[in-house]
């Protein structure tokens, strides 16, 4: 029974450090964190982690020397809801910056604006209350006309309305120039390519250096 008992803290103890040991710096100093939160788009759906455009920024971020660690939470097939529900555990960890990519597998399966805005300012909400000063970043997405064209500008509006209510800032679209391209996207039409991650990446860098920057 002992020896279980100690087994069971070594093995505690190792899981903490292994999760913590992301926010420390090779120097010793506490890392601020970049949490990239979202679905397929974000973990990079047919890639290796390194391609994904969450490594990209990392790479982009350690160019600068800038003392920031990027964790990519992103979980393919996941909705709004999901992320609601699954936000909580994200949270256990300090957030400096929150990076919310989520809604399109919403909009793919015709879901309520309405209901993806409440549960994307449900994140928004948990997340500041849990860390005031955190930084918000909001990803824009758009859909095809399959529902109709009221739905696809409902849609489309829910990002930037979200991005207007909380102070945050908005990424316009995050597949510009990727979206509808076959060439940087995987056979499947969706889902970008690596050459395609590194174009994501540039998109997302573009709004989120100058929030990084000004947190030095």
């Amino acid at each position: 029974m002992f020896r279980r008992v100690v087994l069971l803290v070594w093995l505690s103890s190792f899981f903490v450090g292994s999760w913590t040991g992301v926010a420390i710096s090779q120097g010793g100093a506490q890392s601020r964190i970049l949490l990239c939160f979202g679905d397929s788009l974000t973990a990079g759906y047919g890639l290796a982690k390194p391609q994904a455009f969450p490594a990209l920024l990392q790479q982009k971020i350690d160019a600068k020397a800038w003392n920031f660690k990027t964790i990519n939470a992103g979980l393919s097939g996941e909705t709004s809801a999901g992320g609601l529900r699954r936000i909580d555990r994200l949270l256990r960890q300090q957030v400096d910056v929150l990076l919310l990519e989520l809604g399109v597998n919403d909009g793919l399966r015709g879901i309520n604006p309405k209901t993806i805005y409440g549960n994307l300012q449900g994140i928004i909400d948990r997340t500041k209350r849990k860390y005031p000063q955190v930084e918000i970043i909001v990803a824009g997405m758009l859909v095809p006309p399959n529902f109709g064209r009221d739905y696809e500008a409902q849609f489309r509006d829910v990002f930037p309305r979200l991005a207007q209510a909380n102070g945050a800032v908005l990424i316009p679209f995050l597949l510009q120039d990727v979206g509808g391209r076959p060439q940087l996207n995987l056979p499947d039409g969706i889902h970008p390519t690596a050459a395609g991650h590194q174009i994501v990446a540039n998109n997302v860098w573009k709004v989120l250096q100058p929030v990084l920057q000004s947190l030095q």
